[in-house]
């Protein structure tokens, strides 16, 4: 039996948390200084936990290794499984050659960058969040930016940023009702309050993927668009929140945002949008001239020729349809509740063998961290197999050729898949060893002004396993047993932690690893890092000044129980 010292070092919460934290300085300052490529960044901070594990914490080697082998894991299933899936899933529509039309679709709607960057990495991408997560939406609208021009780097930068608006009410809202499973608090309340915070982000994301795309001066002239989809996306998601449904909160926001789009393109021109697309073009030219000959992703997608050819209403159905198919299928599976009790009913639950059983929580109980779900049929990775399967037989392509395409991305993804698992090896043997726990309640000991420090334990444990839900696992209970300490709301804190983690997900070297994959960058995971960390930041320390005021001068905000 092996039950975590919260304070190993001579009883010193704050020096045991200055060592815990050395897995997660060590990620940083090798993508983020030394510009290592991610799966030894990712590997070196495992090899870090795993000494900090044994060394510090006094945690036997074989627990060590076996903590280790179930988040490397977890890495692969169902994490890298949801990717690979979703990738083949795009490169069986270059493969038929029907992603050009899309690509023609998009443009109909609006041929401008910085428009097709608001609705497909923030409307389209919210609504893959909503039905999906766990890395699709990265995946998915990554490549779609690929195929309709941007650069490689500016497609990642663009969907982790706009990824940040849907993560709290992700995946039909799982990360708030794990929280509210874990804390007792009903998830609606939990979801409520977080309809009081996340809006605030969600407004200002659209203009802030104009920025990204063509600077001030598309900021300049495409606000009242980007401006209205943020308002409508926010009050939206405010409004399902807290009187329609948490879980459809994201679905409900992500259309909204998308209709208003649309109808505002009908009555309302942006200027510049030409000259963004030169510049884009531009890059382009300038970034496949610079790129290595084994980039993978969606880059060979905008090198073909488009056609001139007119669309008929069969080609733009044919277009939409392997992703009209995603929405339908993650929709069903989601919200027909006999379908969604038979496929969980399908989830096989592992005791992990020599691990399960032998690991305590801080507070003496067994923990529960070490039963392996494998969620073989109900997995998204699964669906999109499924999906991908369908829509290789609606495109009449071959088996081989099907084979073919998801043959290729395996091998073209072997080092992702290797810092995927890697990342979550990491995560697992922190978690289990004390470390997180470690760190979080040394930051969980400052009292009142916990309130403006909460967001930053959900950003810490989204940044180091990748979601929310399990950002929420690690620390709701924490957060509501601190506020009550220092006389504070415990689900307001709740609650942050869940948009702590919003902001966090963006750095997390699993969703890096995703977006470089995607679009062709693997290797470049420490360039997008440091493209978005200073955004992650940013947002952070706003969110922390937003619920810091919510727990006194603004808690008239806060809806009641």
């Amino acid at each position: 039996m092996y039950t975590p010292d919260l304070a190993p070092l001579a009883g010193s919460l704050m020096l045991s948390s200055l060592v815990a934290i050395l897995p997660l300085l060590t990620i940083f300052v090798t993508l983020g200084v030394l510009r290592w490529k991610a799966h030894w960044a990712g590997l070196s901070a495992l090899a870090v936990a795993g000494l900090v594990a044994a060394l510090v914490y006094g945690m036997p080697l074989d627990l060590v290794a076996l903590s280790a082998s179930q988040g490397f894991a977890f890495g692969l299933f169902p994490i890298m499984w949801i990717v690979l899936n979703a990738i083949w899933l795009y490169e069986l529509t270059v493969r038929s050659g029907r992603f050009e039309d899309l690509r023609l679709v998009i443009d109909k709607i609006s041929d401008d960058p910085r428009v097709q960057a608001i609705i497909i990495a923030f409307c389209f991408g919210g609504l893959l969040e909503a039905l999906a997560g766990f890395g699709a939406p990265v995946a998915i609208t990554g490549v779609m930016l690929m195929a309709v021009g941007f650069t490689a780097m500016r497609a990642a930068t663009v969907v982790l940023i706009a990824n940040t608006a849907p993560v709290a009410f992700g995946a039909i809202a799982i990360p708030i009702i794990t929280a509210g499973n874990l804390t007792g608090i009903p998830y609606q309340h939990i979801g409520a309050i977080i309809g009081h915070q996340a809006p605030f982000l969600a407004a200002v994301v659209p203009l802030f993927l104009v920025l990204l795309v063509d600077g001030r001066r598309g900021v300049r002239q495409l606000w009242p668009l980007a401006l209205v989809v943020g308002l409508v996306f926010a009050i939206s998601q405010y409004l399902s929140s807290n009187f329609i449904s948490v879980e459809l909160t994201d679905i409900i926001a992500s259309l909204a945002g998308l209709g208003a789009a649309v109808l505002m393109l009908r009555v309302w021109t942006p200027v510049g949008g030409a000259d963004a697309l030169a510049n884009m073009h531009r890059e382009r030219e300038t970034e496949q001239a610079d790129a290595p000959q084994d980039a993978t992703g969606g880059g060979a997608v905008a090198t073909r020729t488009r056609p001139d050819t007119a669309l008929t209403p069969g080609r733009v159905l044919m277009a939409l349809f392997p992703y009209l198919l995603v929405i339908l299928v993650f929709s069903a599976s989601k919200l027909v509740p006999a379908l969604n009790a038979f496929l969980a009913s399908t989830d096989l639950k592992i005791h992990w063998p020599g691990l399960d059983g032998r690991v305590l929580t801080a507070a003496g109980e067994v923990s529960t961290s070490t039963v392996y779900t494998l969620q073989w049929l109900s997995s998204p990775g699964t669906l999109l197999l499924l999906t991908g399967i369908v829509v290789a037989l609606v495109y009449r392509l071959s088996a081989r050729d099907a084979v073919d395409v998801y043959a290729t991305n395996l091998v073209k993804m072997r080092w992702s898949i290797l810092t995927v698992a890697a990342v979550l090896a990491l995560a697992y043997v922190m978690n289990q060893s004390g470390q997180t726990i470690t760190i979080g309640t040394w930051i969980a000991g400052t009292g009142a002004a916990f309130a403006f420090l909460s967001p930053i334990l959900g950003w810490l444990g989204t940044a180091v396993t990748g979601s929310d839900t399990s950002a929420n696992a690690l620390f709701a209970t924490l957060q509501q047993t601190a506020a009550e300490k220092a006389g504070l709301d415990p689900a307001l804190l709740v609650a942050a932690n869940t948009s702590g983690g919003v902001v966090g997900k963006m750095i997390s070297p699993q969703n890096l690893t995703i977006a470089a994959t995607a679009v062709g960058l693997v290797g470049q995971e420490s360039a997008i890092f440091r493209r978005v960390i200073w955004w992650s930041l940013g947002m952070l320390v706003a969110l922390c000044l937003l619920v810091g005021l919510q727990s006194n001068v603004l808690s008239w905000m806060i809806p009641a129980p």
